[in-house]
Formats: C-alpha cells, structure tokens, sequence
C-alpha cells in the first residue's frame, strides 16, 4: 500500500470533527489511586456562564459558504453526533462555546471538499479497507474487536470509514499540494539531534513490584499503623519463605497494581515517593526488600528489572526525527493552506450571527471507553 502523509499536527484541526483520536491501551490509573508517585497539584478551573443561543428555524442558514448554504439543521446534527463523546454536562454548559466551534470546522471541511473537488481526488475502497485495517492492528485488536470499542465509545462504525476516507482524500490532497516541500535531508535531522541531545536520553529505570498494606482510615491511627506494619512483616516472612510474590500482591496489596501481581512497570527517578525510590533503586534484579514505610503503607518491594541510563545515537534517532520535522512542516503548511483557503472564500453570515474571535482553547478531554 502506498503510504499518504503521516497523520500530524494538521490533521489536528480536524480530528475533534471526525473522533479519531482513538488511544491505544487501557487508561492510566489516576494519580489518586498510584500510592507509589507523587500526586501533581490539580489545577482548578472557574466555569465560564455560557452565552444563551437563540434558536434558528432548522432549514434557515447558519452560514454561506460560497453561495452554498451550511444550514441550522446540518450544524445541529454535526454536534449531536459528537456529543456522546463530550464530558457529561459539557454540550449544556457550552452550548454556544461547542456550536461556533463546530460550525468553523464545517466551513473548513466545506472549503477542503471544494479543493477536492476540484482536484479530482480518488479513493478507492481498498485504500480506505487499508487505512482501516491498519488503525485497528494499532489498537492491538481485530476489525470485529475494533467495531466493538467503536460501539462502546457511541460511535458508528459505518459513519466512522467515511470520515476515514475523507481523511485519506485530505492526505492525498495535501500531497499534491505540498509534497515537494516536505522533504527533509538527514542534515536537517542531524541538525536536530544536536540541539536536542537531552530528548533522546533515557534516565535509570527499575521495574518493581510491590505489596502495600495501608493502615486502616477508621481506626486508632497507632494502633492501625502496628497492624498494617505486622501484616506487611508476616507477608514478608512468606515471601522470604518461597511464596510467590505476584500471588501474595494480588490477596493483600491495597494498591491498584495488585491485579497486576503488584507490577509498576518501568519507573525513572522522580516517579515513586522518596522512602520508596531510595529502595527500589538500590535493589539488585530479583531483590526483596524488607517493610518498608511511606506515606501511603507499609511496601514490600521487589525490582524484576532494570535499565541503565543510556541515550539514542543518531542512528537510533534519525527516522523518528525525520518523522517529526515532517509533522512540523505539515503543521505549518496546513494552518497557512486553512488560512488561505478562507481568505478566498466567500463566507457569509445571516445578519446577526457572525460570530466572535476565538480565544485559544484547550478541547474538553473525551472520557475513554475502552
């Protein structure tokens, strides 16, 4: 298969529009339930009260692209369509914020379909099967389990490949547009490597288990302390004994690695509270430690792994920096292309309705399904 652009910071433009921006893996455990790192401070936020919208009739325009309409209608269902992947309560806080928003993407789109046309861009349906096909294996799973996470997220599948081939035809535009500026020489990423040096170092790592034992918020805090501590010292008697470690964490531990037979992962320094790195990184591979206390519990640690502080040659680099000079140049070129295009257009609004300059925002995080 012939490979397009590779998606980047231009396709950000639309991808809020189109819902792909599917994640790979599970979601991270909260902060709240990693009794290991450090919790970062939660910013607070100050709700904005939103504008009230009036309520046009449905087949009146909502804007005038080029002498062709983009109805109340047509807006409405393109922010129904998008609001089972909103925050719970965001679409009625936002009602105006969401549908200014919405309706400069499908002026966007409206503009990038005429350029499409124009070009006589062609998609086949293997193309669009490839791309699909290959969006799926990046999720770890099979077109059957892929429609299943699609249906889990309220999204329909059908729906869902058409906005893949409108992104192919984009991608496909854009390379006729703009591929003899893309280009990107090994000089360039050589350039880039050495004035990022630090991005291509990797710090220490350990790979630890552990078992936790919390004291018990209810009780007596002494004497809570004196009975998760003797459970924590009995679990380590066991474990010194030759009972299996994983087993032990997934009976007892109050973390929620535990279903995970205490498992943390890989971890650099500055990740775990400080009682509990000193140890972890002291540890030999297969190391036990004894109790040891933080503000969590009581940890019982074991490092399975670790990998020493290294960094990248130029070597190991060169692709992905090539890949991320391409990105930036597509970034660029995109915005200025958007840009462009809009200038020429005639838009036009119904008297009234032109909306107000945007102030940069941050997209509502969509809650994962998977």
């Amino acid at each position: 298969m012939k490979r397009y652009l590779t998606i980047s910071v231009w396709l950000v433009i639309f991808a809020a529009a189109f819902g792909l921006a599917c994640r790979k893996g599970p979601p991270a455990e909260s902060e709240k339930e990693r009794p290991e790192p450090n919790a970062p401070a939660q910013i607070k936020t100050e709700a904005v009260e939103p504008k009230q919208v009036t309520k046009a009739p449905a087949d009146s325009p909502a804007v005038t692209v080029n002498g062709a309409p983009i109805t109340e209608k047509e807006l409405e269902a393109e922010i129904q369509q998008m609001a089972p992947r909103m925050p719970r309560g965001y679409l009625e806080k936002n009602k105006a914020q969401v549908r200014q928003q919405t309706l400069e993407r499908m002026i966007i789109m409206r503009l990038l379909d005429e350029r499409i046309k124009a070009a006589g861009v062609v998609v086949t349906e293997q193309e669009v099967n490839e791309q699909v096909n290959e969006i799926a294996s990046q999720q770890g799973l099979s077109l059957d389990g892929f429609k299943e996470m699609l249906k889990g997220r309220g999204m329909n599948f059908d729906e869902w490949k058409k906005q893949i081939e409108r992104r192919t035809q984009f991608q496909k535009l854009f390379e006729a547009e703009f591929a003899d500026q893309l280009s990107v020489t090994e000089n360039d990423a050589n350039n880039y490597y050495s004035q990022n040096i630090k991005r291509f170092e990797t710090q220490e790592q350990v790979k630890a288990s552990h078992i936790l034992i919390k004291p018990d918020p209810n009780a007596d805090p002494n004497e809570a302390k004196a009975k998760a501590l003797a459970k924590a010292q009995d679990l380590l008697t066991q474990v010194k004994a030759g009972a299996d470690f994983a087993e032990l964490a997934k009976a007892n531990s109050d973390c929620p690695s535990s279903a995970k037979g205490g498992d943390l992962g890989f971890r650099p320094r500055g990740v775990f509270d400080a009682p509990f790195e000193k140890v972890a990184f002291a540890l030999k591979i297969n190391e036990v430690s004894d109790v040891v206390q933080t503000r969590f519990g009581y940890h019982i640690i074991k490092v399975a792994d670790r990998k020493e502080a290294s960094t990248k040659t130029f070597a190991e680099a060169k692709d992905e920096i090539i890949k991320t000079l391409k990105q930036r140049k597509q970034g660029e070129l995109a915005q200025k292309y958007v840009a462009s295009l809009k200038a020429k257009a005639n838009i036009i609004y119904p008297p009234g309705k032109k909306p107000l300059p945007m102030p940069p925002r941050t997209p509502p995080r969509m809650p994962s399904r998977q």
